[in-house]
């Protein structure tokens, strides 16, 4: 043996390559059924060619922007109020390619195709996957519209732009620019997920009403993206809490008195801002009539919350490829982890999990898509978003954790990626409303909306004789919500989470795939369910799960 190698310390052995650049698009059937499935497979060239920007570029950026979080200069050296946030480049880049490529304005770009919100759930799926702090302005962008068209004049100056394929990051007015972003602020300390405990007062300036321009004085708990535009927010108005577009200049061009006092140190979401701000007199616009706020903004929050569904099955997703790619490369015990059996069967019930968010994700898409020309679809999309926005959301972080276990002690370690995924997975159950709110919500409308329920259960329904388990269970459920809607409450978080499994079998039963339905309702709906991910029954389909998941 020669001295030099007798010596040598540093082989690099049984290691996987990297992952990137890779195509997140073409690598995921489920969502490319999805999309197929749920109306959106027409825009496929546009849906593809982002997938393969995800997988890539993205990714480097997503790391980038996470590495080198945003600096909040609140004066500048002379004292004067600058109230700025700086973002690293990177974090620029993701929006910029975001914003061209329609994350944000796709759906409302195309809104006269049908199927035009499910391709851009599509892109927000893929985008998330890279980076997840960036997709919180994307989101609020994407989600104000429906708030804006209450106030017309409004809708008509902003919406063109919101809609817009620009990203401008300068300090200017908004109406200096060819594209805007949107945020919005509703939280405050006293009060949280309860907004009608809101203590920001709005005064107007001159006479009051829609459209009109106030003053606002307050403080927000939680205001994300600070350096977006404008900002949609609640405040209390003579008539009671209303709704208001507060921009981030005057409408004579100078800084709006938003004082931002600190930024948020967050467990995760590092890429972005979220800060905590008071209005000192902030000029905002009444959207819509005054005491009308709550009912206002929740039609962006329905949006918002669609998009913790979509940023949760992403998230699982994207754990999944990265355990994925390590088990194929990594060999322990005389052979890849891929062919143990044990591992296997881990990966495959996490492919099954993670199909089942995908497919939830879609059909709540498309929902949402065509509520405005079907009445069905709407009361449909009203239940299915908080019940999906509850499970899968719930789902994520022992996902995500399991997905680590995969890799063992890399998985532990900030250059997998996998760390700053388990950051974020706790997220999107708690933005937009926590676990106790989606269910109180489904309570509210399984109670006060009968068509809703009406459009759940024909939906389960659909998929009848697909398999026993399912059958089953729908017609338990359909009697146990015959209780008394008084002792629903305290089960309330268990009936969410029957109604979720529910409507995944239902979906993937419809779907067509058989093993993986069969699977799926045998291993979430059948006596024998295990409580951890891992425990498929023997004749599981673990090959077809695999496979499925990827190449």
């Amino acid at each position: 043996m020669d001295l030099r190698e007798r010596f040598l310390t540093h082989r690099v052995e049984n290691q996987p390559p990297p992952l990137a650049p890779y195509d997140a698009f073409a690598t995921d059937l489920p969502l490319r059924e999805a999309l197929a499935r749920e109306g959106g497979d027409w825009a496929r060239a546009q849906v593809a060619e982002y997938g393969k920007l995800a997988g890539g570029e993205l990714m480097m950026l997503g790391r980038l922007a996470n590495e080198n979080r945003p600096r909040l200069y609140a004066c500048d050296r002379f004292g004067h109020r600058l109230d700025e946030v700086e973002f690293h480049p990177a974090y620029h880049q993701l929006m910029d390619t975001a914003v061209r490529h329609g994350v944000p304005g796709f759906g409302w770009r195309h809104a006269d195709r049908p199927g035009a919100h499910v391709a851009r759930a599509a892109l927000m799926f893929l985008h998330n996957q890279a980076d997840q702090g960036s997709s919180c302005p994307l989101t609020m962008t994407y989600a104000c519209v429906p708030a804006l068209r209450h106030q017309p004049d409004l809708a008509a100056s902003w919406l063109p732009r919101v809609a817009a394929p620009d990203y401008d990051p300068r300090h200017v007015p908004a109406w200096d620019k060819a594209g805007n972003t949107i945020g919005m602020g509703m939280t405050e300390k006293q009060g949280g997920s309860d907004v009608r405990a809101n203590s920001t007062r709005a005064f107007p300036v001159a006479a009051a009403g829609p459209g009109r321009l106030y003053e606002l004085v307050g403080h927000k708990w939680f205001f994300s993206a600070p350096m977006c535009d404008a900002f949609l927010v609640l405040a209390q108005a003579a008539g009671g809490l209303s709704c208001f577009l507060l921009p981030r200049f005057a409408p004579d061009g100078t800084r709006n008195a938003i004082r931002i006092q600190r930024l948020k140190d967050k467990l995760g979401d590092w890429s972005n801002a979220s800060s905590e701000v008071e209005f000192q007199g902030a000029a905002a616009w009444l959207v819509g009539e005054e005491g009308r706020g709550v009912a206002t903004i929740l039609q962006m929050v329905a949006l918002t919350r669609q998009d913790c569904l979509i940023g949760s099955a992403s998230l699982m997703r994207q754990a999944l490829v990265q355990a994925m790619h390590h088990a194929r490369h990594r060999s322990a015990f005389g052979k890849p982890l891929v062919r143990q059996p044990l591992m296997r069967s881990v990966l495959a019930d996490l492919a099954l999990e993670s199909e089942a968010a995908t497919a939830l994700t879609f059909r709540v898409a498309r929902a949402v898509d065509a509520s405005a020309r079907d009445p069905n679809e709407a009361a449909f999309a009203r239940l299915a978003t908080a019940l999906g926005k509850y499970w899968v959301c719930k789902r994520a972080p022992a996902f995500v954790n399991e997905a680590q276990e995969c890799l063992g002690g890399a998985g532990y370690v900030e250059e997998s990626g996998l760390p700053r995924l388990y950051r974020q997975a706790p997220l999107n159950s708690i933005w937009e409303g926590s676990g106790n709110i989606q269910c109180l919500d489904l309570l509210r409308v399984l109670g006060r909306e009968p068509e809703s329920a009406a459009a759940f259960f024909a939906e389960l329904d659909a998929a009848r004789g697909g398999h026993v388990l399912l059958d089953a269970e729908v017609a338990r459920l359909k009697q146990d919500l015959n209780a008394d809607p008084a002792s629903l409450e305290a089960g309330a978080r268990r009936l969410a989470e029957r109604l979720a499994l529910a409507l995944q079998a239902a979906l993937l039963v419809r779907a067509g795939q058989v093993p993986v339905a069969d699977s799926f309702c045998a291993q979430r709906l059948g006596p024998d369910r295990a409580l951890v991910y891992g425990g498929l029954a023997a004749d599981a389909p673990v090959a077809t799960l695999l496979e499925r998941a990827g190449p």
